[in-house]
């Protein structure tokens, strides 16, 4: 059985503060302070270059991989870590394309994916010419996969109400309809149980610092189902991706299998936090993982509403009611969710906001108690009942909501 009081201890937690933002930058590991050290003065310090080959920084990204790879249900030697999560999508979005049908011409996805995802499409699909971003309701995507569609490329859980594709059920359509897959598991990876192999994805990517605590800015993954792996046509073909790099070669040759999505140099100070921070997922059981989740959401709801009732509070839920059509995270909408969230932070309760009118909350076992669950839905309804986010000091919006 999952420990969560031990997970817990795995985790630097200001004394004072609720942290109900893990959905959007997970807390310091403790592990990661001690590991960051290490890198620096025994290896980068003390072995200098000789590292690559002494402390075998050349195939991190791809352990690192393996180490994600147990948590969003795929098999060995299919994820691989390193750049940015745009940088990820393009890869895999420019990947599917090339597998799909040669006369399909859309990109499927829908209004409640990561802006930045459609930026990116947008720009490849540009690049390309000839081709069509497709974006409908994320109630109207099964219904638009039909045999005009090359990809569907769409995020699992959605960034804002955390509303819950279900993957095996789409991918199984795209596939009948003839398209690629490619999804986006920056709210699933770390926060329920991700099934790439069992449901047939094609493509998957996601980020670190989320729900898996790697730290600002940590490097991304991705995923290429094993049957694509020898085929996909690595539009970014780095150095790294080569399949031997060393050799100095006028002409690239991709790497076989996975390594050849990789691209540039690895982040090695990067990556090794990242790999700390994934000691704290060792034993931990992603259905026991999910069950606690549920848990922890549905205290929440019951007690924000409780002692905040919609005509009262001007709150409404933008979750889906159901715990299991969500992921790990309850938005409520409100005219005022910046200010609200400012008064909120300022005693100790930490969240975000997503434009314009929502107010997010991520829910994390491994270091989320359900005592806290509710002193945060008390301390929310009285942020609002005394309106105490009408002060001045709260009006100001800073760059980052």
């Amino acid at each position: 059985m999952t420990d969560f009081a031990a997970t817990r201890a795995l985790f630097h937690l200001p004394e004072g503060v609720i942290y109900l933002d893990g959905n959007s930058l997970g807390p310091l590991p403790l592990a990661a302070q001690t590991r960051v050290g290490q890198v620096l003065r025994e290896q980068w310090g003390d072995q200098l270059i000789r590292a690559w080959n002494d402390s075998d920084w050349m195939a991190l990204p791809a352990r690192v991989g393996d180490r994600i790879a147990r948590l969003v249900g795929a098999p060995p030697a299919s994820v691989v870590t390193g750049d940015t999560l745009s940088i990820k999508v393009f890869q895999a979005l420019a990947a599917a394309l090339a597998l799909a049908p040669p006369d399909r011409r859309v990109v499927l996805s829908d209004s409640g994916n990561f802006p930045s995802d459609l930026y990116i499409a947008d720009g490849l699909l540009t690049a390309l010419g000839g081709r069509e971003l497709k974006v409908v309701a994320p109630e109207e995507v099964a219904d638009a996969i039909n045999e005009s569609v090359a990809v569907t490329m769409l995020t699992e859980v959605d960034y804002r109400t955390g509303r819950l594709h279900d993957m095996a059920a789409l991918t199984a359509r795209a596939h009948a309809a003839g398209a690629i897959t490619v999804w986006d598991l920056a709210h699933s990876a770390g926060a329920i149980p991700v099934h790439l192999e069992q449901a047939d994805a094609d493509f998957a990517v996601g980020c670190t610092y989320k729900y898996l605590n790697g730290g600002p800015g940590s490097p991304a993954f991705i995923y290429v189902a094993p049957r694509h792996a020898g085929v996909a046509q690595p539009i970014l073909s780095g150095w790294l991706g080569h399949a031997e790099p060393f050799a100095f070669e006028r002409g690239y040759r991709p790497a076989p299998g996975i390594e050849r999505m990789r691209v540039g140099t690895p982040p090695i100070v990067a990556l090794s936090i990242l790999d700390a921070a994934l000691d704290a997922w060792d034993g931990v059981d992603m259905g026991e993982l999910r069950a606690a989740s549920i848990r922890l959401t549905e205290t929440f709801i019951r007690e924000v509403e409780r002692r905040c009732p919609t005509d009262d509070c001007g709150l409404a839920l933008a979750s889906p009611r159901d715990p299991h059509a969500r992921g790990s995270q309850v938005s409520f909408r409100h005219d005022h969710a910046y200010p609200v969230m400012q008064a909120l932070i300022a005693r100790g309760v930490i969240g975000d906001v997503r434009a314009p009118d929502i107010l997010r909350f991520g829910f994390t076992p491994l270091y989320l108690s359900e005592a806290e669950v509710v002193q945060s839905a008390t301390i929310l309804a009285d942020v609002i009942d005394t309106r105490a986010y009408e002060a001045p000091e709260y009006q100001h919006r800073a760059a980052v909501t």
